[in-house]
């Protein structure tokens, strides 16, 4: 079983040299605009050469690259579902509210998914769920039935979006093993955690909250949901008996700071496959280096558009994996 992964955990050593590090990251903050730092990105490798009309061509792109490596590298890719099952369940959402409001979903879809986005719109439009994935059907059911009675499109992003929670949790728990077993636990947890404060600031009731956190092992949701319902006091005592006591300071000092916090708390996670030569985990790992700093250089670049400062733009940034 391990030399199955031993040449494609070579090859991503390899690769893992041409990620950007933090010198790269300043040396983009420095560049005088965004035209020159573009072109640094290109000195980097990113684009390969080609010509982009705007960010988001450039980093779908580099995006698609990552996953071209990773289909190259390993013959199934099923394993790596649970990173894309969030584009799956926004493809959802998108289908269904453009199938009910009779508008083009094209531009609101992601293309990078375990299901093409044309397959679901097909499934929402002909009421032929069987053609989605098994996780999938009842939640695309439910969701247009919720919103062809309501109209309540939150009520219908909460239905999806904690059936994505689920099914991430759930690929975590089958795919044997511990690195992305653990990611999908953090992933859902976080995730939680950020419904509670958001909701919590906003004084949602307590039904809606439990609609919709997602169960996972490292919190009790019924604890969460409970203590959000009530005061930001409550939560941040519920969140110090929990291993997210110190999000608390977070919390405290801005959302910015704690999704920040929450992207750097995978982001230590990961970095324990470097010393993981045999197994699937530093190919998982690499996967979400290169989203991580796909995201970094998107922060950099909308910095660049909108003249923000770069001491803004640099408290904005996560911690990098090399």
């Amino acid at each position: 079983m391990e030399e199955q992964y031993t040449y494609a955990v070579a090859r991503i050593r390899a690769k893992e040299l041409t990620l950007l590090n933090k010198q790269d990251m300043e040396q983009l903050l420095a560049a005088k605009d965004y035209d020159e730092a573009v072109r640094g990105l290109s000195d980097k490798g990113f684009g390969d050469g080609e010509v982009f009309e705007n960010t988001e061509e450039l980093l779908s792109y580099e995006s698609r690259k990552t996953w071209n490596l990773i289909g190259e590298l390993v013959k199934d890719m099923s394993v790596f579902d649970v990173f894309l099952y969030s584009n799956d369940y926004h493809n959802l959402k998108a289908a269904v509210k453009a199938v009910v409001t009779d508008v083009k979903p094209d531009k609101l879809f992601i293309k990078n998914g375990t299901v093409s986005p044309e397959i679901i719109l097909k499934a929402v439009k002909e009421r032929d769920y069987g053609i989605l994935p098994e996780h999938m059907r009842e939640t695309a059911q439910e969701a247009v039935s919720i919103l062809l009675k309501t109209r309540d499109g939150q009520e219908c992003d909460v239905l999806i979006d904690n059936a994505a929670l689920r099914a991430i949790r759930e690929a975590g728990r089958k795919s044997g093993n511990k690195m992305i077993d653990k990611y999908s636990e953090l992933t859902v947890a976080l995730t939680d955690i950020k419904i509670a404060v958001r909701s919590c600031k906003v004084k949602k009731a307590l039904s809606f909250i439990k609609r919709a956190v997602a169960p996972c092992d490292t919190l009790d949701i019924e604890s969460l949901a409970a203590a959000a319902s009530k005061s930001p006091e409550d939560l941040y005592e519920y969140l110090m008996l929990t291993p997210y006591s110190d999000a608390v300071e977070e919390i405290k000092a801005s959302m910015s700071a704690f999704e920040k916090w929450c992207d750097n708390r995978i982001m230590a996670h990961i970095k324990e496959q470097k010393q993981n030569p045999f197994t699937i985990g530093p190919l998982a790992a690499f996967i979400l280096a290169r989203e991580n700093e796909i995201k970094a250089v998107r922060i950099i670049l909308s910095g660049k558009q909108n003249s923000l400062k770069d001491s803004s733009v640099r408290e904005r940034l996560r911690d990098l994996y090399v």
